[in-house]
């Protein structure tokens, strides 16, 4: 096996195990109950992503067969600066919904994400972060009734 073939393994392990994942999406949409009144059932956004994941890992396997993802070729490593913040982003926003609230947690969340993809306006990012959090709030809390963290800025709604 030459180097740009053994270069090329991790590529191609991303791309099975995305592929992987989409087997495990599809099984687990297959065993979902039909429900036969409704005209978009409960199947129908799993099968959405299922498709999806599927097509991705396909066209991850093809990558990493024709030589990997070009701007990886040059050895780079990921920045574990910008995988800190968006890792940060997601535990904060778990262990703090249940303490401050979905819209503050989610805000913090936000922000730090798109840190992580290089943004430096950080109240900008908070802005548009609060301001999307606030409407899945009040569209899930208010509208669907579906209850999701209530918090400091929640209880003054």
């Amino acid at each position: 096996m030459n180097t740009t073939k053994r270069s090329n393994i991790p590529h191609f392990c991303i791309g099975l195990g995305v592929l992987a994942l989409g087997a495990v999406a599809a099984w687990q949409t297959s065993i979902i109950p039909q429900v036969l009144y409704a005209t978009v059932g409960p199947s129908v956004f799993p099968s959405m992503i299922t498709v999806f994941l599927l097509m991705l890992g396909t066209g991850l396997v093809v990558a990493a067969q024709r030589g990997g993802w070009a701007h990886d070729q040059d050895g780079t490593i990921t920045e574990m600066g910008s995988l800190g913040f968006v890792v940060a982003g997601l535990v904060l926003n778990a262990a703090l919904i249940d303490k401050i609230g979905f819209i503050i947690a989610s805000t913090i969340m936000f922000t730090l994400v798109a840190r992580g993809f290089g943004s430096e306006k950080w109240w900008r990012d908070a802005l548009i972060g609060f301001f999307l959090a606030f409407g899945s709030y009040v569209g899930f809390d208010r509208v669907l009734g579906y209850k999701i963290g209530t918090g400091l800025i929640e209880s003054l709604i």
